[in-house]
This record gives structure tokens, sequence and C-alpha cells, in this order.
């Protein structure tokens, strides 16, 4: 696709969050994985814009690397380009990206029930549990919780990336949720997907602790997903 192909997805995928469940307001933030010419970036959703006025001339790019004297509390990126200034957690994606070479979008969300399972400290120590077969869809056998960091920093970042080794989305503490895929379409269906999980996971403990599936089950879940998608799920 054309770089304004890729700012209208971006946008478009913005604008789905609401719907979807998983966003209110200008909260949250969707970026791209987009190169520009020999140099690595990202195309990101600019910083207090509705989306619902965004458009493709306000997604900003920036670039992958960082420069290594760069100051972990620096409010701006080194290497920056368009009209608006990007999100508040352009450095999540960006060490997010430059860790995980497999995703191609990362959905960065505020959804209800994840967060608010995301406060407590059972879900900090444990993560969601293998309580349904779903969990597999974020690539283990139950989706971590991040620890809590102020949001833009480097330490957030970082709790990120240690919480998505292995995985391809996780919890953020007392924050939200975050979701990789290889295209747009992938990050953003894997974030609904997640907030439907804590959904059902929050109503079942409601009505007791629920049961686990065990580690056998799980891997079973995980053989079928993946001959299912043709990849290593």
């Amino acid at each position: 696709m054309t770089e304004n192909e890729a700012r209208a997805a971006i946008v478009d995928a913005a604008r789905r969050m609401a719907p979807l469940g998983i966003n209110v307001g200008r909260t949250g933030n969707v970026s791209l994985r987009w190169h520009r010419g020999g140099e690595e970036g990202l195309l990101i959703t600019p910083s207090a814009l509705a989306y619902e006025r965004t458009t493709i001339d306000d997604i900003v790019w920036l670039a992958l690397q960082a420069p290594a004297d760069e100051d972990p509390l620096a409010e701006s990126p080194a290497r920056v380009h368009g009209t608006r200034a990007p999100s508040s957690e352009w450095r999540l994606h960006r060490d997010l990206y430059a860790a995980r070479p497999d995703a191609g979008a990362i959905v960065h969300a505020h959804p209800a029930h994840a967060t608010a399972l995301a406060c407590l400290p059972r879900i900090h120590a444990e993560g969601i549990p293998a309580f349904h077969y779903m969990i597999a869809v974020a690539g283990g056998d139950d989706i971590r919780c991040a620890p809590y960091a102020t949001f833009g920093t480097k330490a957030l970042s970082e709790h990120a990336r240690v919480a998505l080794e292995g995985r391809r989305a996780c919890l953020l503490a007392q924050h939200g949720t975050v979701a990789l895929g290889a295209e747009l379409g992938a990050a953003l269906d894997l974030s609904a997907e997640l907030e439907n999980l804590a959904r059902m996971y929050w109503l079942a403990l409601q009505l007791g602790e629920p049961a686990r599936l065990d580690a056998a089950a799980m891997t079973q879940v995980h053989a079928r997903f993946g001959r299912y998608r043709g990849d290593a799920a």
C-alpha cells in the first residue's frame, strides 16, 4: 500500500475502537510499522485529537532507531515528522517494534473489563489464567499483566516488552491493554478478543472461582490453532 493508504488504515482502525467497545474518547493509540526509504520507522496516531476529527494528515511518522543518549523521560522522539505531536505512548510502540520484528501493527486501548481486571493484585500476580481455551489467542497459556509504570515512560515500554515475550497481547496494570499483529486488522481483532475474554472472566468470577484448563489441554489448543491458521500459534 502507499503511505496515504497506510495512514487511512490507521485512522479507520482508531475510529473502530469505540464501536468495538475497547476505547472511549481520545484514549488509546494505533500504529503501523512503516519504513521510509532505507530508514526504519512507524506511523502513529496523534496526541490529544478526537479520532472522528483525525485525518491522514494528522498521522505522525517517527524513526524506529532511538539515539543512544535519549532521555528516558523525553516527551518527544528525536526523529519525528508530522504536523502534530505523536501519541503520548509513542515510546511504547517504538520500543515494541524494535523488540518484536514479527509485529507489523500495534493497538493500545483502555477497554473497561480488561482494565478493571488489570487493577487487581491477583491479576498482577497471575494474569488471566486458562479459564477458557481462547486464552491461547494471545499466544500462551495465560494473558500476563505488565507491572504498573507511568504512561509514556521507558519503564512502561520495558514492562510491556517482558510481559509480551512469547505472547501477542498483554494487560498493563492500572492502565489498559496492548495487542500486536502482523497487520492492523489482526491487532484490532486481538484487542477486541482480549476484552471479550476479560469480560467473560469477570463474569465468571462473580459466580465463583472458574475451573482452569491444564497444560495438556492448552497444548492441544495451540496445536489446533496452528493448523487452523497455518502458523505456530
